[in-house]
């Protein structure tokens, strides 16, 4: 039986080496007739190195079975010989198979015809192709035997002449990866032939998304930013539409340190541009935190925004009388003038005021020096048609009392709708023509004189300024600790919707006289109150459930919006019976109330909120 081995083995390869001398296809190797033993092998060591390979089967032989057959294959057989006589350990076989890897080779065996074993290999056609099929392993194939690899290819590429040119069972591959590099290239030349994706937005679609933007953040800087972006957005960024209200900041400067003239060269020169050329249509425009170059600014303005309609200066100081008549000159549609902690020249206002204060309908300042000249110019006349008016004052400043001509100012501004003195203590003082002011404030809706300290308005004080104001909906009290429930329950106006009349860092806060008479306020305006802010009010227990019965009795469960009880002294019942009627109550202030349990006092935001209050309380 091993003779019959060694005689096969030698006609393998003797037929092998034939084959490999007149170029017959190498994938194709004579089989035995009978037993056949199969063994996987590498594509490499059957295509080039075959002698070797059955030399391994071999050894299993004793080197003393040799055949006839020798003989008549000339010199061949004699290096064959050679190579089968050399020693090597019997034990070989199980290396061999160590070292063949059968899993990460792509062998085929097949029986053809007369019994032939035809092995095909479906990785040597991937060696002429760019893309080859991945290997497990190969990290640690070219860690380790790295080297040795790449001399044993370059020999087997000598050697070998011809490949087979069969079709692999992998074969859709490459043709898988040629169509994903034609997608990609299409992609590419899609990419290369849109200039930018901007150009084919319409410019109508622009102009709205750039319109929310400005709504929220501001027209500067942000349209111009997005203008130097394509010429279709600087298109869309320059439209009139939304340029009608700007609000300009000013450059920041390191603290000590003064503008270089280089930049204020740059700012006259970037207000000018814009003035000429986007301000053509404002109507809106708000300066912040200029110490330089109003004037210059006001002029510019005045000469291309002819349609202004409203102008801020907060925090701006250097308006003189040159200002105000550029103003005159040109802005003929400026109806509204905020000059809030802003310092100016006040003759310089006086004469604008003077001249063109009939179109004025709108006028906030703050109280400094000089400035009842201002109030008293306004209750002469100059500004009839006067519907805002509000006065306030600096944080850090004392004591500020502003003598006010009620009587003179109702005559002088019969439209007037919002009042409003800010940490200011009025003097009110009476004029000798008293019969003029009959009429009081008839369209007055909303007066306001709030302070942080004290203030002397009584409900006299109150009554000769709202005796007229039917239209009531807003009155702000706060710190007016002079007011009585009686006198505001006299006053004309019967569908108030806010009423503010909490008590603020005053001395009478924390004073254990009690009041009464709250009820008579809620029963009145039960009906319409939306908020109503009655903190620190030092009402007894009492008196404050009934006040709460009035506001549930009315039909309208939906109306009472914002409710201020901080610092009183609400208990739980009727607490509970308000909260459970209100169904719109939002919001709810219950800090510092020591008649609640702990855990209550603090401030409710939200229906939700306040629901999980009522379920406490029950």
């Amino acid at each position: 039986m091993r003779t019959q081995l060694g005689d096969s083995a030698l006609i393998l390869r003797t037929l092998s080496i034939l084959l490999k001398k007149y170029c017959f296809p190498s994938h194709l190797l004579s089989g035995l007739h009978g037993k056949k033993t199969v063994t996987n092998f590498s594509s490499e060591q059957h295509m080039m190195d075959p002698p070797e390979v059955e030399e391994r089967k071999e050894d299993t032989v004793p080197s003393t079975s040799n055949t006839p057959e020798e003989g008549d294959n000339a010199p061949k057989p004699k290096k064959a010989s050679l190579k089968r006589t050399s020693s090597k350990p019997t034990n070989a076989k199980p290396k061999k198979r160590k070292k063949s890897r059968p899993a990460s080779l792509g062998y085929r065996v097949e029986q053809g015809e007369d019994m032939l074993l035809v092995i095909s290999s479906t990785a040597s056609d991937y060696e002429r192709s760019a893309w080859a099929p991945p290997k497990k392993g190969s990290k640690k194939k070219k860690l380790t035997k790295a080297k040795l690899k790449a001399a044993q290819s370059k020999k087997k590429k000598k050697k070998t002449t011809t490949k087979p040119r069969t079709k692999p069972k992998l074969e859709v591959t490459p043709v898988i990866r040629d169509t994903k590099k034609e997608d990609s290239t299409l992609i590419v030349s899609q990419d290369a032939g849109d200039h930018r994706w901007g150009q084919s937005v319409p410019e109508e679609v622009l102009i709205n998304i750039f319109q929310m933007v400005v709504i929220q953040d501001g027209a500067v800087p942000f349209l111009c930013r997005v203008g130097r972006v394509c010429r279709l957005w600087n298109a869309a960024a320059s439209s009139p539409a939304l340029w009608r209200k700007v609000s300009i900041g000013h450059c920041w400067i390191a603290p000590g340190l003064s503008q270089q003239p280089k930049t204020e060269k740059r700012i006259r020169d970037t207000f000018t541009w814009l003035s000429q050329y986007r301000f053509s249509q404002l109507r809106d425009f708000s300066l912040h935190h200029w110490k330089n170059n109003v004037n210059f600014a006001l002029e510019a303005l005045s000469l291309n925004a002819l349609h202004l309609r409203s102008l801020t200066l907060n925090y701006c100081s250097g308006l003189t009388a040159e200002g105000f008549s550029c103003l005159g000159q040109h802005s003929r549609s400026l109806q509204s003038l905020n000059l809030q902690q802003s310092e100016f020249q006040v003759e310089g206002l006086l004469d604008y005021l003077e001249n063109h204060g009939g179109q004025i309908k709108q006028i906030l300042f703050t109280h400094g020096q000089k400035h009842d000249r201002i109030l008293a110019a306004i209750s002469r006349g100059v500004c009839p048609d006067l519907e805002f008016f509000e006065i306030n004052t600096q944080l850090n400043s004392r004591d500020c009392e502003l003598p006010i001509y009620i009587q003179a100012l109702q005559t002088a501004c019969p439209k007037l709708k919002t009042f409003r003195i800010l940490n200011v203590r009025p003097m009110q003082k009476s004029t000798r023509n008293s019969a003029e002011s009959s009429l009081g404030f008839p369209l007055l809706e909303e007066l306001c004189f709030a302070t942080t300290s004290y203030s002397y308005m009584t409900d006299k004080d109150l009554w000769d300024i709202l005796f007229g104001s039917t239209r009531l909906r807003v009155l702000d009290l706060r710190g007016c600790s002079r007011i009585t429930p009686s006198g505001l329950a006299a006053l004309p106006c019967a569908d108030l919707e806010c009423l503010y009349w909490g008590q603020y860092f005053n001395s009478n806060v924390g004073s254990s006289s009690a009041k009464k008479g709250l009820h008579m306020v809620t029963e009145k305006w039960s009906r319409t109150l939306q908020q109503l802010d009655i903190a620190n009010q030092l009402f007894t227990e009492e008196e404050l459930e009934i006040a709460m019965s009035y506001l549930v009795q009315t039909t309208n469960a939906d109306t009472l919006r914002s409710l201020n009880l901080s610092g009183t002294r609400i208990t739980s019942p009727a607490l509970r019976s308000v909260i459970g009627q209100m169904t719109a109550l939002s919001y709810l202030n219950l800090s510092a109330c020591r008649y609640l349990p702990r855990g209550l006092k603090r401030i409710y935001r939200g229906q939700e909120d306040i629901r999980q209050l009522l379920d406490k309380l029950d």
